[in-house]
């Protein structure tokens, strides 16, 4: 899979603890939003355990962010999770920030599958992996 179809989208509420003393948002949040979105993705195709499955973790490999615009407290931002590449050990998604229809924050993350003991890249389980790729097809 090179081009995904679909998008997920997760509505967030800008709290004070969101933000530095001037009412904007910190910029790593944005990557802890980025975080929820993925997760809720991955509840809403069944996985209540995003980040633990049957002796696997899920864990951030790579990831890179541009920021356009801040968000402010009491904002309703909406971050949204596109997956751009699947295979059976990493997945990649695309995933923005939104203001309305305004674009806050964009990037890019890459996700490996591991062992949770040894901590070496293991293989998704194969239903997760079809859940995953067919949600965006």
């Amino acid at each position: 899979m090179t081009k995904a179809l679909a998008e997920f989208r997760l509505p967030i509420r800008i709290y004070v603890e969101d933000t530095d003393a001037g009412g904007i948002v910190f910029y790593a949040n944005y990557l802890k939003f980025m975080e929820r979105a993925r997760t809720e993705l991955m509840r809403s195709l069944g996985f209540d355990k995003p980040a633990l499955f049957d002796d696997i973790q899920f864990v951030v490999s790579q990831v890179s962010l541009k920021y356009h615009s801040p968000a402010m407290l009491d904002d309703q931002i909406s971050v949204t999770a596109v997956l751009s590449k699947a295979g059976r050990v990493t997945f990649e998604m695309t995933q923005q920030v939104f203001r309305g229809d305004e674009l806050l924050v964009e990037g890019w993350v890459k996700v490996a599958c591991i062992n949770s003991t040894s901590k070496r890249p293991q293989g998704m389980p194969k239903p997760m992996f079809h859940a995953l790729t067919e949600s965006f097809n």
